[in-house]
């Protein structure tokens, strides 16, 4: 048994099945009923703005969206409770909906941080802030709501530790070196960064150590306290357990960090593109090349097929949060493909967490030819791209001109990087163009 413990561990309550792709090293997590509270309730000062930092978009979604979809898609978090300001509760309800997450609980926030957190821990063993009490989970897990990037192998770690020891969070190097200054002002002395390591969420507790150390504290640490591994020191003599952080546990703070963040979504969405092609010449031989020329930059599918007749291939392709659809098209400026792509992304009732992008290839296979477009097929492309947007669809034009074979591997591979360019930017300003490869 653990030392300095506060009350006992309660083993009841249900388990959470293992997600099959979350991994064996996670397996033992399955028995462990665990819980997290995001707090969720800053006002976002620091940001600067009228929208606190929580509520601001990225890439058209909330930012605590993603950190509630972090913890959503662990199946062996229960609950997830979201603890947010009173003004902001219906905000938070339109999100929850919005976005499809499940299992989450939205609370009213206090006036603090630890007021905050001390209300989320409440819904487990008071009818205060619930209208019914949730299952009390062994562990919870503590995890602000601006930290989007958290990955399951931290949280299982920290959980594992706070199983053991009865309290864990994650630590992170110090980036520079903490000093103290005098009352004149001058330098009065620094500490060895060395020695030192940087507080990072997530954080883990058994539940009723962290809970009855907040029963514990006073007007003061609920009010000016910052750091929860010390309030479980303090008041249940209960030592955490320190586990190294990755480099993704930042936490956004002022206004840089958003657009940081941001790019980091942009990448992560840019990671797997999905080809579409028909079987036929010569539709197949440019989707083989799009295919071989984009393998060398990223994560590719290709499905060949008709899209009307495999609607279902499609559908279990979009349920592994494929972003990005190149759709090959030999009817020149015809859009009935990328119609079709697009009815089944919305048939497929999958929430659009982010923008889709659809990428309309047209091919232009005539010989010694002038070809050229109309105003009217142009507009029609433009209305289409304008009608999807605001399903959260981007769609792109773009024009592969195959006047000479010896040549077609070259224009592959500049059409390859305006999509690989498009995907990465993913730029609602240029929907509708069509572009020239």
């Amino acid at each position: 048994m653990d030392r300095g413990r506060c009350g006992q561990i309660n083993k009841a309550g249900g388990r959470s099945q293992m997600d099959p792709g979350s991994g064996s090293r996670h397996a033992g997590l399955a028995a462990v009923p665990v819980a997290a509270v995001l707090p969720a309730g800053g006002s976002g000062e620091r940001l600067g703005g009228a929208t606190p930092k929580q509520f601001c978009a990225l890439q058209g979604r909330p930012l605590v969206s993603y950190a509630v979809r972090a913890m959503e898609r662990i199946n062996w978090i229960s609950d997830i409770i979201v603890v947010v300001s009173p003004e902001n509760i219906e905000t938070m309800k339109s999100i929850v909906e919005k976005y499809g997450h499940k299992r989450v609980t939205i609370v009213k926030g206090g006036i603090t941080r630890h007021r905050s957190i001390f209300n989320g821990l409440k819904v487990f063993a008071e009818n205060e802030f619930s209208n019914q009490l949730l299952q009390k989970p062994e562990v919870v897990i503590i995890h602000d709501a601006v930290r989007p990037f958290v990955e399951e192998d931290i949280l299982s770690k920290v959980v594992m530790a706070a199983k053991e020891h009865g309290a864990a969070g994650a630590i992170r190097p110090l980036v520079s070196t903490v000093i103290a200054s005098a009352p004149d002002g001058f330098l009065d002395h620094s500490l060895e960064r060395a020695r030192y390591r940087a507080s990072e969420m997530p954080q883990a507790f058994l539940f009723d150590v962290i809970y009855q150390a907040y029963q514990q504290c006073t007007d003061y640490d609920l009010d000016y306290g910052t750091e929860c591994l010390h309030l479980a020191l303090k008041y249940c003599k209960t030592n955490a357990k320190l586990v190294e952080g990755t480099a993704d546990l930042w936490k956004v703070t002022y206004k840089w960090d958003l657009y940081a963040a941001e790019s980091i979504i942009k990448d992560s969405l840019s990671q797997q593109v999905c080809v579409i092609t028909d079987v036929k010449e010569p539709v197949a031989k440019v989707g083989f090349l799009i295919h071989e020329s984009l393998r060398s930059q990223t994560e590719v599918q290709a499905i060949s097929m008709s899209l009307s007749k495999n609607d279902s291939h499609l559908q279990n392709n979009f349920s592994g949060e494929c972003y990005s659809f190149v759709c090959i098209n030999d009817k020149k400026y015809d859009i009935g493909e990328t119609r079709q792509l697009v009815d089944m992304l919305e048939k497929s009732n999958i929430p659009l967490l982010c923008p889709v992008v659809v990428i309309s290839v047209h091919l232009d296979i005539s010989e010694n030819v002038s070809f050229s477009i109309g105003m009217e097929e142009l507009s029609k492309i433009k209305k289409f791209a304008r009608d999807v947007k605001k399903k959260n669809i981007l769609v792109y034009g773009l024009l592969i001109q195959d006047r000479d074979h010896l040549l077609l591997q070259e224009t592959v591979n500049s059409a390859v990087a305006l999509i690989m360019a498009l995907i990465k930017d993913r730029n609602p300003e240029m929907i509708g163009q069509l572009l020239v490869a």
